[in-house]
Protein backbone atom coordinates (compact mmCIF):
# COMPACT_ATOMS: atom_id res chain seq x y z
CA UNK A 1 0.00 0.00 0.00
CA UNK A 2 1.02 3.59 -0.61
CA UNK A 3 -0.44 6.75 0.86
CA UNK A 4 -1.08 10.06 -0.87
CA UNK A 5 0.92 12.47 1.28
CA UNK A 6 0.59 15.74 -0.61
CA UNK A 7 0.15 17.32 -4.02
CA UNK A 8 1.85 19.99 -6.09
CA UNK A 9 0.60 22.21 -8.89
CA UNK A 10 2.95 22.50 -11.88
CA UNK A 11 2.90 24.26 -15.24
CA UNK A 12 3.65 22.37 -18.46
CA UNK A 13 5.67 23.79 -21.38
CA UNK A 14 2.59 25.62 -22.70
CA UNK A 15 1.86 27.13 -19.26
CA UNK A 16 -1.14 24.89 -18.55
CA UNK A 17 -1.45 23.77 -14.91
CA UNK A 18 -1.51 20.14 -13.80
CA UNK A 19 -1.46 18.42 -10.42
CA UNK A 20 0.99 15.72 -9.29
CA UNK A 21 0.46 13.57 -6.23
CA UNK A 22 3.23 12.78 -3.74
CA UNK A 23 3.07 9.10 -2.77
CA UNK A 24 4.87 7.50 0.17
CA UNK A 25 5.38 3.81 0.89
CA UNK A 26 5.58 1.88 4.15
CA UNK A 27 8.30 2.47 6.71
CA UNK A 28 11.61 0.74 5.96
CA UNK A 29 14.61 0.19 8.22
CA UNK A 30 17.91 0.92 6.44
CA UNK A 31 21.38 0.26 7.83
CA UNK A 32 23.93 3.05 7.44
CA UNK A 33 27.03 2.02 5.49
CA UNK A 34 29.20 4.37 7.58
CA UNK A 35 27.97 3.85 11.15
CA UNK A 36 26.18 0.50 10.91
CA UNK A 37 23.21 2.02 12.78
CA UNK A 38 19.66 1.63 11.51
CA UNK A 39 17.35 4.46 10.56
CA UNK A 40 13.74 4.65 9.45
CA UNK A 41 12.81 5.95 6.02
CA UNK A 42 10.06 5.79 3.41
CA UNK A 43 10.27 5.71 -0.36
CA UNK A 44 8.44 8.51 -2.13
CA UNK A 45 7.63 9.54 -5.66
CA UNK A 46 5.36 11.86 -7.60
CA UNK A 47 2.78 10.83 -10.21
CA UNK A 48 0.81 13.05 -12.56
CA UNK A 49 -2.96 13.26 -12.19
CA UNK A 50 -6.02 14.63 -13.94
CA UNK A 51 -7.24 16.21 -10.67
CA UNK A 52 -7.83 19.84 -9.96
CA UNK A 53 -6.51 21.26 -6.67
CA UNK A 54 -9.80 20.72 -4.83
CA UNK A 55 -9.95 17.04 -5.76
CA UNK A 56 -6.25 16.54 -4.99
CA UNK A 57 -6.76 18.06 -1.54
CA UNK A 58 -9.55 15.50 -0.89
CA UNK A 59 -7.22 12.63 -1.88
CA UNK A 60 -4.49 13.48 0.66
CA UNK A 61 -4.35 10.75 3.31
CA UNK A 62 -5.97 8.05 1.19
CA UNK A 63 -4.20 4.71 0.69
CA UNK A 64 -4.06 2.87 -2.63
CA UNK A 65 -2.82 -0.54 -3.70
CA UNK A 66 0.71 -0.72 -5.05
CA UNK A 67 4.35 -0.13 -4.16
CA UNK A 68 7.11 2.34 -4.77
CA UNK A 69 10.08 0.64 -6.39
CA UNK A 70 13.63 1.66 -7.20
CA UNK A 71 14.26 1.79 -10.96
CA UNK A 72 17.48 2.33 -12.91
CA UNK A 73 17.53 5.46 -15.07
CA UNK A 74 19.89 7.74 -16.97
CA UNK A 75 22.46 9.33 -14.63
CA UNK A 76 21.51 12.73 -13.21
CA UNK A 77 22.90 15.18 -10.65
CA UNK A 78 21.22 15.49 -7.27
CA UNK A 79 22.02 18.09 -4.60
CA UNK A 80 22.14 16.74 -1.03
CA UNK A 81 19.94 19.08 1.02
CA UNK A 82 21.96 18.64 4.22
CA UNK A 83 25.40 19.34 2.77
CA UNK A 84 24.83 21.05 -0.60
CA UNK A 85 27.02 18.34 -2.17
CA UNK A 86 26.19 17.28 -5.75
CA UNK A 87 26.06 13.53 -6.35
CA UNK A 88 25.33 11.57 -9.51
CA UNK A 89 22.42 9.14 -9.19
CA UNK A 90 21.42 6.34 -11.55
CA UNK A 91 18.07 5.43 -10.01
CA UNK A 92 14.67 6.92 -9.30
CA UNK A 93 11.60 5.77 -7.41
CA UNK A 94 8.38 4.97 -9.29
CA UNK A 95 4.88 3.80 -8.39
CA UNK A 96 3.73 0.38 -9.61
CA UNK A 97 0.12 -0.80 -9.06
Amino acid sequence: MVTIKNFKVHADAQGKSFVSLELIGDIEMIQSKQSGRFYATVRKCFISSTFDETTARLMVGKSIEGNIVKQECEPYDFIMHETGEAVKLTHQYAYVP
